[in-house]
């Protein structure tokens, strides 16, 4: 990601329908996981301008990591009371490794060029029941002008994201699709962008302000969508979303053998 898109990150990401319906589900489905309390240590990497990590504080101790500089610099100063390192993972938590309960690896791989290779490593770095919490762009068909302005390499088909974590000591508490209800919107406004060759947004992205009865109207219909992911998790349900423009998977670390 470049400056200009991490500024529009700070700007929007407290009040745009897609940052705070994500954020307000991956909380939901945190808890439900890794239940708020006893000092629980979550390690946000690739945090960019903080917000998602920052609306943890009071339920989790926070630890956030990225490699940007212009990143790291705006959550600081807008989210002071919260801890931001500047590092590559693992190696930027350190010794702090063995008291981490759960990573969130959120719209972070794609951005990634060998992103097996970064996400084994900090599988090898977290301890044994450590939870993962990852979310990606889904469906390669969707790809366009947005997915370029912010260095995307690839979106992801659920087997190219289950592969990451395949062969591992891993137990797969969650793979679904979402903001799923909202698709034949995205598709739409993908193939304009592709048929105009840029993107209608903010810094060569799709990210605008809607209007704001419009912004709480999509942030409800994204987030509802937490009542069937919730039911997956908690094996009430057999199946999430098959299809939608993000992909999101929950799993835990069942053993601490650096080889896994």
């Amino acid at each position: 990601m470049e400056t200009a898109q991490f500024r529009l990150h700070a700007d929007i990401e407290e009040r745009h329908w897609w940052f705070v319906a994500r954020r307000m589900i991956i909380r939901d489905l945190l808890a439900a996981t890794v239940p708020p309390g006893d000092g629980r240590l979550v390690v946000d990497i690739g945090c960019g301008t903080g917000a998602n990590l920052a609306s943890l504080v009071g339920d989790y101790r926070c630890l956030g990591a990225d490699c940007s500089p212009e990143a790291i610099e705006l959550a600081r100063q807008r989210f002071p009371a919260v801890e931001f390192r500047v590092g590559q993972a693992p190696e930027v938590i350190g010794d702090t490794w063995p008291e981490v309960r759960a990573v969130l690896l959120m719209d972070v791989l794609e951005h990634v060029a060998d992103d097996h290779r970064m996400f084994a490593s900090i599988w090898r770095a977290a301890p044994k029941g450590c939870v993962f919490l990852v979310t990606v762009p889904a469906d390669p068909r969707l790809w366009s002008p947005h997915d370029e302005a912010f260095g995307h390499f690839r979106r992801y088909t659920a087997e190219q994201l289950i592969d990451l974590w395949r062969g591992r000591s891993a137990e797969t508490l969650l793979l679904s699709h979402f903001n799923s209800r909202l698709l034949p919107l995205i598709c739409l406004a993908r193939w304009l962008a592709r048929v105009r060759g840029r993107a209608a947004g903010q810094a060569g992205t799709d990210f605008r302000m809607p209007s704001g009865w419009l912004n709480i109207l999509l942030t409800r219909v994204f987030y509802g969508e937490r009542r069937r992911l919730l039911a997956v998790l908690l094996g009430r349900r057999r199946r999430g979303y098959r299809a939608g423009a993000s992909l999101v998977g929950l799993l835990r670390k069942s053993s601490d053998s650096n080889k896994d």
